[in-house]
């Protein structure tokens, strides 16, 4: 599903990805992690289309295309989803009608009919209960007064809205308590656990993984993975810190 191929890549002229490789296949769960400062997050930046990210050398290949030929909409279009660590906040603008317009953009994509807006909220609104958010927040300002946990969890019902293929979660158990920790990773696995689509975990705690158990995990440090294993190497890392592994 996807393949990265020594991708280089840069910010104001320095450089963060140093030759970074890692294939993802249909039904597998990689987590990445890694030292603050390693380039986790802008992998997860560069594989999205975010602007100032430079792609200096290497390739993406995603479901049989140039992932790096297309904009961000059509990455997104094409199946990529990127949640992030800091969800922004958009005064203004209704959760509710942000996230019809976005399901409808990428159904408009895939040159599928777009939902009406009766047909959208029943389908919000279950998304949210499958995410014990309440469903009054559906119709407050995208993200905004929401706590970290909520923030995280509207931005799950953004991705069972959307259903991608892959999703890029960059740190999404940042600012979760105990029970919302247990519920995203549960609404992570019954969107994300499916023999088409595949997920990239970025972390820096096992936490999360003990409920999205991963298929691999990698050792992302200085720009490259310097590491892989299995699940065990998740809790060798959370029992013995990075200093010995990177070193």
């Amino acid at each position: 599903m996807l393949k990265i191929t020594n991708l280089h890549a840069e910010i104001d002229g320095k450089e963060i990805l140093k030759g970074l490789s890692l294939t993802v296949n249909a039904g597998e769960v990689h987590a990445i992690m890694g030292p603050n400062g390693a380039g986790k997050s802008t992998l997860g930046y560069v594989l999205g289309g975010r602007p100032g990210y430079e792609v200096t050398a290497g390739s993406v290949e995603f479901d049989g295309k140039d992932l790096l030929a297309l904009a961000p909409h059509e990455r997104a279009a094409a199946g990529l989803f990127l949640g992030f660590q800091y969800p922004v906040e958009i005064p203004g603008v209704s959760n509710v009608q942000f996230l019809r317009e976005a399901l409808n953009a990428q159904r408009k994509g895939r040159d599928e009919k777009p939902l009406s807006g009766a047909e959208f909220l029943k389908f919000a609104r279950a998304q949210a209960d499958a995410l014990s958010m309440d469903q009054d927040m559906l119709k407050r300002p995208v993200n905004v007064g929401f706590s970290g946990g909520e923030k995280k969890r509207n931005e799950m019902v953004q991705m069972g809205l959307i259903d991608p293929k892959l999703a890029i979660l960059d740190e999404t158990d940042s600012g979760l308590d105990i029970d919302a920790l247990r519920i995203v990773g549960e609404g992570i696995n019954r969107i994300m656990r499916k023999p088409e689509k595949a997920v990239i975990l970025i972390t820096h705690y096992e936490r999360l993984l003990s409920y999205v158990a991963p298929d691999f995990v990698h050792v992302l440090s200085a720009g490259r993975i310097i590491r892989s294993g299995g699940p065990e190497l998740a809790a060798e890392l959370e029992r013995e810190g990075y200093a010995g592994v990177v070193a």
